[in-house]
Protein backbone atom coordinates (compact mmCIF):
# COMPACT_ATOMS: atom_id res chain seq x y z
CA UNK A 1 0.00 0.00 0.00
CA UNK A 2 1.57 3.26 -1.17
CA UNK A 3 1.51 6.45 1.35
CA UNK A 4 0.37 9.54 -1.05
CA UNK A 5 2.88 12.24 -1.85
CA UNK A 6 2.26 16.00 -1.79
CA UNK A 7 4.63 16.90 -4.41
CA UNK A 8 5.12 20.65 -3.08
CA UNK A 9 6.03 19.18 0.41
CA UNK A 10 8.43 16.92 -1.71
CA UNK A 11 10.15 20.39 -3.61
CA UNK A 12 10.22 21.79 0.11
CA UNK A 13 11.92 18.94 1.81
CA UNK A 14 14.80 18.66 -1.09
CA UNK A 15 15.38 22.55 -0.50
CA UNK A 16 15.48 22.30 2.74
CA UNK A 17 18.23 19.43 2.32
CA UNK A 18 20.01 21.06 -0.77
CA UNK A 19 20.59 25.04 0.47
CA UNK A 20 22.87 23.82 3.49
CA UNK A 21 24.83 21.21 0.99
CA UNK A 22 25.29 24.45 -0.75
CA UNK A 23 26.62 26.42 1.62
CA UNK A 24 29.06 23.97 2.14
CA UNK A 25 30.56 23.76 -1.32
CA UNK A 26 30.23 27.58 -1.31
CA UNK A 27 32.64 27.83 1.24
CA UNK A 28 34.97 25.06 0.70
CA UNK A 29 35.09 27.02 -2.65
CA UNK A 30 35.69 30.36 -0.64
CA UNK A 31 38.55 28.50 1.10
CA UNK A 32 40.43 27.57 -1.56
CA UNK A 33 40.66 30.90 -3.24
CA UNK A 34 40.99 32.72 0.19
CA UNK A 35 43.57 34.65 0.81
CA UNK A 36 46.85 32.95 0.65
CA UNK A 37 47.96 34.03 4.48
CA UNK A 38 48.46 30.08 5.20
CA UNK A 39 50.26 29.41 1.85
CA UNK A 40 52.67 32.03 2.75
CA UNK A 41 53.08 31.29 5.91
CA UNK A 42 54.36 27.56 5.72
CA UNK A 43 56.30 28.93 2.75
CA UNK A 44 58.15 31.01 5.50
CA UNK A 45 58.26 27.79 7.63
CA UNK A 46 59.98 26.02 4.71
CA UNK A 47 62.15 28.79 3.20
CA UNK A 48 63.90 28.59 7.11
CA UNK A 49 64.28 25.47 7.18
CA UNK A 50 65.64 24.77 4.01
CA UNK A 51 68.13 27.72 4.92
CA UNK A 52 69.22 25.75 8.04
CA UNK A 53 69.37 22.51 6.93
CA UNK A 54 71.85 23.55 3.75
CA UNK A 55 74.47 25.25 6.33
CA UNK A 56 75.97 21.62 7.08
CA UNK A 57 74.79 20.76 10.04
CA UNK A 58 76.59 18.23 12.15
CA UNK A 59 74.29 15.15 12.59
CA UNK A 60 73.38 16.31 16.06
CA UNK A 61 71.69 19.03 14.46
CA UNK A 62 69.78 18.33 11.95
CA UNK A 63 67.15 15.73 13.99
CA UNK A 64 67.00 18.83 16.00
CA UNK A 65 66.15 21.24 12.91
CA UNK A 66 63.95 18.56 11.42
CA UNK A 67 62.17 18.09 15.06
CA UNK A 68 61.08 21.48 14.87
CA UNK A 69 60.40 22.03 11.82
CA UNK A 70 57.77 19.21 11.95
CA UNK A 71 56.75 20.51 15.09
CA UNK A 72 55.83 24.03 13.67
CA UNK A 73 54.20 22.28 10.59
CA UNK A 74 52.01 20.37 12.93
CA UNK A 75 51.12 23.58 14.91
CA UNK A 76 50.55 25.75 11.74
CA UNK A 77 48.51 22.77 10.21
CA UNK A 78 46.03 22.79 13.29
CA UNK A 79 45.81 26.07 13.94
CA UNK A 80 44.79 26.88 10.31
CA UNK A 81 42.27 23.64 10.34
CA UNK A 82 40.60 25.45 13.24
CA UNK A 83 40.13 28.36 11.66
CA UNK A 84 38.06 26.44 8.77
CA UNK A 85 34.49 26.68 9.05
CA UNK A 86 33.32 23.33 7.17
CA UNK A 87 35.24 20.03 6.42
CA UNK A 88 34.32 17.54 3.80
CA UNK A 89 33.83 14.30 4.91
CA UNK A 90 36.36 11.44 3.55
CA UNK A 91 33.73 10.23 0.82
CA UNK A 92 34.40 13.84 -0.81
CA UNK A 93 37.57 13.57 -1.39
CA UNK A 94 38.72 12.06 -5.01
CA UNK A 95 40.96 11.64 -6.93
CA UNK A 96 41.87 14.99 -7.87
CA UNK A 97 42.58 15.76 -4.16
CA UNK A 98 45.04 13.12 -3.60
CA UNK A 99 46.82 13.39 -7.09
CA UNK A 100 46.83 17.30 -6.09
CA UNK A 101 48.87 16.38 -2.94
CA UNK A 102 51.11 13.49 -4.42
CA UNK A 103 51.97 16.02 -7.42
CA UNK A 104 52.83 18.89 -5.00
CA UNK A 105 55.28 16.32 -2.75
CA UNK A 106 56.82 15.46 -6.24
CA UNK A 107 57.14 19.05 -8.07
CA UNK A 108 58.49 20.63 -3.90
CA UNK A 109 60.74 17.11 -3.28
CA UNK A 110 62.29 17.07 -6.40
CA UNK A 111 63.17 20.87 -6.54
CA UNK A 112 64.57 20.68 -3.32
CA UNK A 113 66.98 17.06 -4.49
CA UNK A 114 67.45 18.71 -7.79
CA UNK A 115 68.56 22.50 -6.40
CA UNK A 116 70.73 20.64 -3.72
CA UNK A 117 72.67 19.31 -6.50
CA UNK A 118 72.67 22.29 -8.66
CA UNK A 119 74.10 24.60 -6.28
CA UNK A 120 76.66 21.97 -4.23
CA UNK A 121 79.99 23.72 -5.51
CA UNK A 122 78.95 26.53 -4.20
CA UNK A 123 79.50 27.86 -0.28
CA UNK A 124 77.23 26.37 1.81
CA UNK A 125 75.39 29.68 2.86
CA UNK A 126 74.63 31.08 -0.49
CA UNK A 127 73.66 27.24 -1.70
CA UNK A 128 71.49 27.34 1.15
CA UNK A 129 69.83 30.13 0.48
CA UNK A 130 69.34 29.47 -3.24
CA UNK A 131 67.96 26.03 -2.62
CA UNK A 132 65.48 27.67 -0.11
CA UNK A 133 64.29 30.18 -2.18
CA UNK A 134 63.75 28.00 -5.47
CA UNK A 135 62.25 25.28 -3.32
CA UNK A 136 59.44 27.51 -1.75
CA UNK A 137 58.78 29.60 -5.13
CA UNK A 138 58.10 25.99 -6.38
CA UNK A 139 55.76 25.51 -3.63
CA UNK A 140 54.13 28.80 -3.63
CA UNK A 141 53.74 28.72 -8.13
CA UNK A 142 51.78 25.00 -7.61
CA UNK A 143 49.73 25.78 -4.63
CA UNK A 144 47.53 27.89 -5.57
CA UNK A 145 46.86 26.93 -8.52
CA UNK A 146 46.61 22.93 -7.45
CA UNK A 147 43.92 23.63 -4.77
CA UNK A 148 41.92 25.49 -6.99
CA UNK A 149 41.68 22.75 -9.46
CA UNK A 150 41.28 19.73 -6.95
CA UNK A 151 38.45 22.00 -5.21
CA UNK A 152 36.98 23.39 -7.70
CA UNK A 153 34.74 21.04 -9.42
CA UNK A 154 33.27 19.77 -6.19
CA UNK A 155 29.81 21.26 -6.80
CA UNK A 156 29.52 19.77 -10.48
CA UNK A 157 30.31 16.37 -8.95
CA UNK A 158 28.25 16.63 -6.55
CA UNK A 159 24.85 17.76 -9.27
CA UNK A 160 26.41 14.81 -11.27
CA UNK A 161 25.99 12.27 -8.26
CA UNK A 162 22.60 14.24 -7.52
CA UNK A 163 21.26 13.30 -11.08
CA UNK A 164 22.89 9.86 -11.46
CA UNK A 165 20.43 9.06 -8.17
CA UNK A 166 17.43 10.48 -9.11
CA UNK A 167 17.53 8.61 -12.44
CA UNK A 168 18.01 5.00 -10.07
Amino acid sequence: MSTPVDAEQAWRDLQRIRVPQERVYDEVERSASRKPGATWAMAAVMWVFLAVIGLDLPQWGVWPALAGYCAVVTVLARALHRRSRVQLHHSRCDWRMYAAFAGGAVATGGTVLLSGRLVEPLEPTTGALIRATVSVAVFVLFVGPVTRWSTGSLRARADRRATEGAGR
